[in-house]
């Protein structure tokens, strides 16, 4: 892959991953967040800053102003928290949904430029650490990303810099470029496509620098377009492409199904190879196929990573925010379960499609070279910074307008 350009070089804009600062502020499920906040919010001023766990950047007295498109107080929290922040789905690192109290009082560095881009038309590209194995370099997600991975954060790329899907993030020229080589038309979400599918396993590289290869060859061209509307279509639960593919299922009806009920709160989570299913403490879901179980991200087994989340946090103490959780297991995360299972399938039965496809387009593709010498590379300096965007109204600390 010798001279294929940079993600980075391609989608120039890109944002660091969120820092919370403090665990109790993201959860599998609302209703514990619900819980927590209900708890800090009727605490009394002192207690309430030892619950919260402050943090160099966020104490109980910190003035911050609102996160863009969220309506939440901006009163310090120590003198007014006022109503529930509304969870926020988000993703999690590769392939966990979860939520997120988005109120940038319990956020310690919560990249506000991400949520004035985040919308119904956006698409997250997030950059996983380099894995040996068969795990994807980018996670892609509808869902603003966390960024999150077991060692640091990965940065996001958004394919669009502003909300509707308008500016797209895409170093000025390369479309038009792509156009000419490739003799057809190219739009925004058709080279994210490609992307996903030539970066769908890992390849060497250095830090965040992800290698793409883009082809030469029209039909190459075509080939990976419907490779990868289906690595978006499963990255993003069928939220993507759904006209094109239909809802997220399982082709040919080999959909999972429950074949014993989980009771209670389930404290291991195995895989039955002989009869392919999953054994969720006393419940057990079929058929999962092997695939799926041992399916890695970030370096970690995604389904092993995805059930750890769902239970009790072994290090956190009685008393505090993060021991507040569910008593029993809610039929929403055998849904989600199933859900991912599906994903995780259908991605392991495209590897070897994406693995040759991925060989084919490094051979004799476009160079960073080429698109230097076509005054595509290098991204001019503006593309690497956020748009402004002005769309939300954003109220600043104390419930004073945001200077913008």
């Amino acid at each position: 892959m010798a001279g294929a350009p940079l993600l980075s070089e391609l989608m120039p804009w890109s944002v660091p991953g969120l820092r919370a600062g403090r665990g109790w502020v993201r959860s599998a499920h609302p209703d514990i967040l619900a819980a927590r906040w209900r708890r800090l919010a009727e605490a009394e001023p002192p207690l309430r800053a030892e619950l919260f766990r402050a943090s160099r950047s966020r104490t109980v007295d910190s003035a911050v102003p609102q996160l863009p498109g969220q309506r939440t107080s901006t009163r310090r929290l120590s003198q007014e928290p006022g109503p529930a922040p509304e969870p926020v789905r988000v993703r999690h690192g590769a392939f966990d949904r979860q939520w997120l109290l988005a109120d940038q009082r319990l956020l310690d560095q919560p990249r506000p430029e991400l949520w004035r881009v985040a919308d119904g038309r956006q698409l997250f590209a997030t950059v996983q650490p380099y894995d040996a194995g068969e795990a994807p370099s980018l996670a892609f997600s509808t869902e603003l990303p966390d960024g999150a991975r077991p060692k640091g954060l990965g940065r996001i790329h958004p394919l669009y810099r502003r909300p509707g899907g308008l500016d797209p993030n895409l170093t000025p020229g390369l479309t038009a470029f792509l156009r000419r080589r490739l003799g057809t038309g190219v739009r925004p979400e058709d080279l994210l496509a490609w992307i996903a599918a030539v970066t769908a396993q890992s390849a060497a590289r250095t830090g965040e620098d992800v290698p793409v290869p883009l082809p030469t060859d029209p039909a190459l061209w075509a080939e990976g377009l419907a490779l990868g509307r289906r690595v978006l279509w499963l990255h993003t639960y069928g939220e993507r492409f759904a006209t094109e593919l239909g809802p997220l299922r399982m082709p040919g009806g080999r959909r999972p199904f429950v074949r014993e009920r989980v009771t209670g709160l389930p404290d291991a989570l195995d895989h039955d190879a002989e009869d392919d299913s999953l054994l969720i403490g006393t419940g057990r879901l079929s058929p999962v196929a092997r695939s799926a179980w041992e399916f890695h991200a970030a370096g970690e087994p995604v389904l092993s990573r995805w059930f750890t989340e769902r239970c009790a946090d072994p290090e956190a103490q009685p008393g505090t925010l993060e021991a507040l959780g569910l008593t029993g297991w809610p039929q929403q995360y055998t849904a989600d379960l199933v859900d991912l299972v599906t994903v995780l399938t259908q991605l392991a039965e495209l590897r070897p499609s994406l693995a040759d496809l991925t060989t084919r387009a490094a051979d004799g593709g476009i160079t960073t070279d080429d698109l230097s010498a076509a005054g595509v590379l290098p991204s001019p300096e503006h593309s690497r910074r956020p748009a402004s965007v002005l769309l939300h109204h954003e109220e600043g600390p104390d419930g004073q307008f945001a200077l913008l």
